[in-house]
């Protein structure tokens, strides 16, 4: 069974905010499978991209609201606020223009690419947004690269040269997002590129999956 580090970097559980938890009572069940896990900490990272639109006005009440539930429920897990930015011209250059980043762990930021079509993208360089993340005092955390169904070995090389750190998701090399993402992962893992776990849990789907992973089911 895989060893668990304390926190999970990477998760959907803040209710109705995108298409992780939808209520409170979902929200609530998911943090406790998380604690159950081991977890002390969970980094609460919304989606910021064209269809959920979030910023720290959203994300930081609803962390809040969640966490004082979590107390009463007697569930021990200390949430972070943060976000999961989508480099798509659509959005990533109005969060820059805003300065609507919400690091965690002092100056960590999420970002995703399109998992598809990096078309998506448009004139955007990963590359070069990540070293003006860098460049900005912030350290770029890559979600989930085993998942980019597009992206060449060297495409890696270029984002992890740029400065990003990798940060792969709990299942990916038990082929819980199938055999391509699979194969992606345990080649990453085996060049040293992950320096992070997150569970990415949207929903019980997730939860019930981990479970038989960790052998719990």
């Amino acid at each position: 069974m895989e060893v668990l580090p304390s926190y999970d970097c990477h998760c959907h559980i803040l209710p109705g905010l995108d298409d992780g938890a939808q209520t409170m009572e979902e929200a609530v069940y998911l943090a406790g499978r998380l604690a159950s896990y081991g977890f002390t900490r969970a980094v609460c990272t919304s989606h910021s991209s064209s269809r959920y639109c979030n910023t720290p006005e959203t994300v930081v009440p609803a962390c809040k609201a969640l966490q004082e539930e979590l107390d009463r429920a007697g569930i021990d897990l200390q949430l972070i606020p943060s976000l999961e930015y989508r480099l798509i011209p659509e959005r990533w250059p109005e969060i820059r223009q805003n300065n609507w980043l919400l690091p965690w762990e002092g100056n960590h930021i999420l970002v995703e690419l399109p998992l598809r079509k990096p078309q998506k993208m448009g004139e955007i360089n990963p590359a070069e947004e990540i070293r003006k993340l860098v460049s900005d005092g912030y350290q770029p955390v890559l979600a989930h690269p085993e998942r980019y169904e597009w992206a060449p070995d060297d495409y890696y090389k270029n984002l992890f040269d740029a400065g990003a750190l990798f940060q792969r998701n709990l299942g990916s090399i038990e082929g819980l997002y199938g055999p391509g993402p699979a194969y992606r992962a345990l080649k990453l893992l085996q060049g040293g590129y992950y320096s992070f776990l997150g569970t990415d849990t949207h929903n019980r789907q997730y939860t019930d999956m981990f479970d038989r992973i960790l052998g719990l089911a």
